[in-house]
């Protein structure tokens, strides 16, 4: 018999463990369970490295929302925090998507939003499922995604739908005006991109941190936006890719000028 091999990754224990136990009924399923986005990602790759990988990932939408929001408001007022760690369960979809593209992923939800539904698909969910679903709704999911299928609830066809066809516009607009951009300005954008202050693309490019805020100044401009965050959301909707800060070296000879 073949067994399916499945990860359920849900910060709720009680959640997980009752669902782990129910799935693990199945005579062809095998079932672990992780409590957060870093805890699913090494089960992945040690269940990898050991050739037994994973099949399918049950992944909360809300993973990490409740203990975030915690920590955020126990962080005395005024004290810097440091970037969240990866939790979220779409971001958690399209790390999988990255590392383990062979594993499906089903999102299980709370509640009905079709933006949220819209935005797993695109980062590479094969499903999304309502948590209080019935058992046997879950394991026709878990199987049918494992046959190339992809499971939406009927009532968010078509608000995931517009969602897809809005999100895909937006990006046609937003490539649209990256194209307009000189190489010059495309590359401040990409150093923009990878969180780059003006005096480290300076020092990136061999430019004077004038001529780069003169550069950013020109890029925000041409994208219609009036800050750096706004560039950054924009130039990501279009697909610009961040600079590799470990190799894409610009060489002085082959400044633009």
């Amino acid at each position: 018999m073949v067994r399916i091999r499945v990860l359920v990754v849900d910060d709720h224990r009680i959640f997980a463990e009752s669902l782990a136990a129910a799935l693990a009924a199945e005579p062809d399923v095998e079932v672990s369970a992780a409590g957060s986005g870093p805890a699913a990602l090494r089960c992945l790759d040690r269940a990898a490295a050991e050739g037994r990988r994973f099949d399918v990932l049950l992944v909360d939408a809300d993973l990490g929302i409740a203990a975030t929001t915690a920590a955020v408001s126990a962080r005395p007022l005024g004290e810097p925090g440091g970037s969240p760690p990866l939790v979220d369960g779409i971001t958690l979809v399209g790390g999988v998507r990255t590392a383990h593209p062979a594993v499906r992923t089903v999102v299980l939800a709370g509640r009905d939003d079709p933006r949220r539904a819209a935005l797993a698909l695109q980062a590479g969910a094969s499903g999304w499922v309502a948590k209080d679903c019935s058992l046997s709704r879950l394991l026709a999911v878990i199987r049918g995604v494992l046959r190339e299928e992809t499971h939406l609830p009927p009532a968010l066809l078509t608000g995931v739908l517009r969602e897809l066809t809005s999100a895909r516009k937006h990006r046609t607009d937003s490539e649209r005006l990256v194209e307009s951009l000189t190489p010059r300005e495309r590359e401040v954008l990409r150093c923009m991109v990878a969180g780059l202050g003006r005096k480290d693309v300076a020092a990136r490019l061999f430019l004077s941190p004038h001529t780069v805020r003169t550069h950013m100044q020109n890029v925000l401009g041409k994208l219609g936006v009036h800050s750096t965050l706004a560039a950054v959301a924009l130039a990501r909707r279009a697909g610009v890719r961040p600079a590799d800060l470990a190799g894409d070296v610009v060489e002085r000879s082959g400044q633009l000028a």
